[in-house]
């Protein structure tokens, strides 16, 4: 397996042996901020994109694509959260994803498309949710998204679910690889509060963040998914695993 790219998913994606799955190639170079509405960002990303995709094509190798299952993407369609149906993006980000899905469909190359939650590690960019969320606690002020719900995905099991699903799509496929439990991000501060010890004042802003995310097709695809506790406490285990002794560390070197 070929991995394009250097960033928190590259890294842990080289866990899946090379010779796993020949003929594929993994594009984990994009955007990874759904804040980060920089054109010169995205046409880098589209750019690559367009370059992978022709040489997959002439190769005959089947090209992943990383894309969203974020609110972004899903929260102005009014349906399920499938990936079977017709999706409104409501940022940036998510049409930039979404244009991006169909120049990959429209380019011949053979394909698989995931469409990822919100991911949790170590190395993870500083700019990403849980950083930030910790960062601001650490000030004692916080600034919350009103009516904002986020699914949480370990990064291992994602390296898990992606290494299964592999070999298990069918061309030209299109999965939404998430928990399936978005939970308020409310219960997220409050779980990080109890554990890390940190009082903050909370203010909110008044945002479109409800959104849903179908995981049948994961499920249908990868029955092991049963097995990584996914359900509405997931997320608690996810930030006890990877956020809080990061999260810790960096409290006692700032003391």
């Amino acid at each position: 397996m070929e991995i394009i790219g250097r960033g928190f998913l590259a890294a842990h994606l080289r866990s899946i042996e090379r010779d796993r799955h020949p003929r594929t190639t993994v594009l984990a170079a994009g955007v990874s901020c759904a804040s980060d509405t920089s054109v010169a960002q995205f046409r880098r990303e589209a750019d690559l994109l367009r370059e992978t995709a022709a040489r997959c094509r002439e190769a005959g190798r089947r090209l992943v694509f990383f894309s969203t299952a974020s609110s972004g993407m899903y929260a102005g369609s009014g349906g399920a959260g499938r990936e079977d149906e017709a999706v409104v993006p409501q940022t940036p980000y998510g049409r930039h994803k979404r244009d991006l899905e169909e120049e990959l469909a429209a380019s011949g190359a053979d394909h698989v498309i995931l469409r990822l939650s919100h991911v949790v590690g170590p190395g993870q960019p500083a700019h990403q949710l849980l950083p930030t969320l910790i960062a601001q606690l650490a000030t004692g002020h916080v600034t919350l998204h009103r009516g904002a719900a986020r699914d949480l995905i370990g990064i291992d099991d994602l390296v898990h679910l992606v290494d299964l699903l592999l070999p298990r799509c069918g061309p030209r496929t299109t999965v939404n690889v998430a928990s399936g439990a978005a939970v308020p991000v409310e219960r997220i501060v409050d779980h990080l509060q109890a554990r890390l010890g940190l009082p903050a004042e909370r203010s909110y802003v008044q945002v479109r963040g409800a959104h849903t995310v179908d995981t049948g097709r994961l499920r249908r695809l990868v029955p092991e998914a049963d097995l990584l506790g996914f359900g509405p406490d997931y997320y608690r285990a996810v930030l006890d695993r990877y956020v809080l002794p990061a999260a810790h560390a960096g409290l006692a070197a700032q003391k």
